[in-house]
């Protein structure tokens, strides 16, 4: 009878996942060094100096109107319909699937979610940093300004800084900060720089951002990028969590569903009063005729391995009154002849 059951896709997945290592050898997480936090740290000071310069309508602003006045879109036509495919690579959607993809071969591969929920962490600090930003200071974009020369804070708007431009550098830049060699996060971040420079300008050419929107959208994927390594112990953790639950999960389905726990019965043996005779039986007609009685010699029993093996002695064919038993020497034969 054949007890195996058929395996599910979700089965075979994990048994592909098996037979890959735990974790390449050759990865390195990257830790918060102390050239990180400086860089992290002039990156904040950049960010801040943008949003001052323009709460206070300072010359970045100006800088703002005459580039808006500028139109390059009318400028250089020829290139805009380009420009509205290549800008999609700094929308969220369509480039956190294409990244996720990545990422989730490599999860396969690797046998490790750390790509995953890096990209996953990176995502999450995206929309919370950036979104408050948006919806605190509340600055209307180019095609929706209502002032020449005004900054146009607190209008409502959700503008500044660049969503486009900091998903880009977040997205693309998680392949270099992923890399296992530095030959590749060389050229991913190379890569992903030239991208996202590419993605906001491309904002500004079709008017939807001013320049200061794209010059804050790239420190705010940058301290994304840089302070990373502050959550790699948490991200860490989850993957042990998340590993510990699948490997309770594969428990619970492998052991078999008809199983079902019975509880022994014990059988307490039937005592009889001593003022109570015991009922009497009727007899049952034997099939088979009783056997005889054994009777063993008494005292102790030896084991047959204990026993000491006995030679008998003599010889063992029964004894016949027409035979002659044979002596030590043998006996002379008659000569024949004369």
């Amino acid at each position: 009878m054949r007890t195996e059951r058929n395996l599910t896709r979700l089965d075979r997945v994990f048994a592909r996942l098996d037979r890959e290592p735990e974790r390449p050898a050759h990865i390195d997480v990257p830790k918060m060094s102390r050239h990180r936090v400086v860089l992290f740290s002039a990156t904040l000071a950049f960010y801040l100096a943008i949003v001052w310069a323009v709460v206070t309508t300072s010359w970045l602003v100006r800088l703002d109107w005459q580039v808006m006045f500028f139109r390059p879109y009318q400028q250089w036509p020829e290139i805009h319909a380009f420009l509205d495919y290549y800008v999609v690579l700094g929308q969220r959607g369509p480039t956190a699937v294409m990244v996720s993809a990545w990422l989730g071969w490599r999860s396969w591969r690797q046998h490790t979610l750390r790509p995953l929920l890096t990209l996953g962490t990176s995502l999450l600090l995206l929309n919370i940093t950036v979104g408050a930003a948006k919806l605190g200071m509340g600055r209307l974009g180019p095609h929706y300004a209502t002032v020449i020369g005004s900054n146009e804070m607190g209008l409502g708007g959700d503008i500044f800084p660049s969503g486009h431009t900091a998903n880009a550098v977040v997205t693309w830049g998680i392949l270099a900060y992923l890399a296992s060699t530095p030959r590749a996060r060389r050229w991913l971040s190379a890569v992903s720089a030239v991208t996202s420079l590419g993605v906001g300008l491309t904002t500004v050419y079709l008017g939807t951002h001013w320049l200061s929107d794209v010059l804050l959208g790239w420190a705010a994927g940058l301290l994304i990028l840089l302070a990373l390594p502050w959550f790699e112990p948490l991200i860490a953790k989850a993957e042990t969590a998340l590993f510990d639950l699948r490997d309770r999960w594969r428990a619970g389905r492998t052991a078999p569903a008809s199983a079902v726990p019975v509880t022994p019965v014990v059988l307490k043996p039937r005592t009889t009063p001593a003022d109570e005779a015991p009922a009497a039986r009727e007899p049952v007609a034997s099939v088979r005729a009783p056997r005889a009685p054994i009777h063993l010699a008494p005292g102790p029993h030896t084991t047959r391995s204990e026993r000491t093996p006995v030679t008998p002695v003599g010889s063992r064919r029964p004894p016949h009154a027409d035979r002659v038993p044979r002596s030590g020497a043998p006996a002379a034969r008659p000569m024949t002849g004369g």
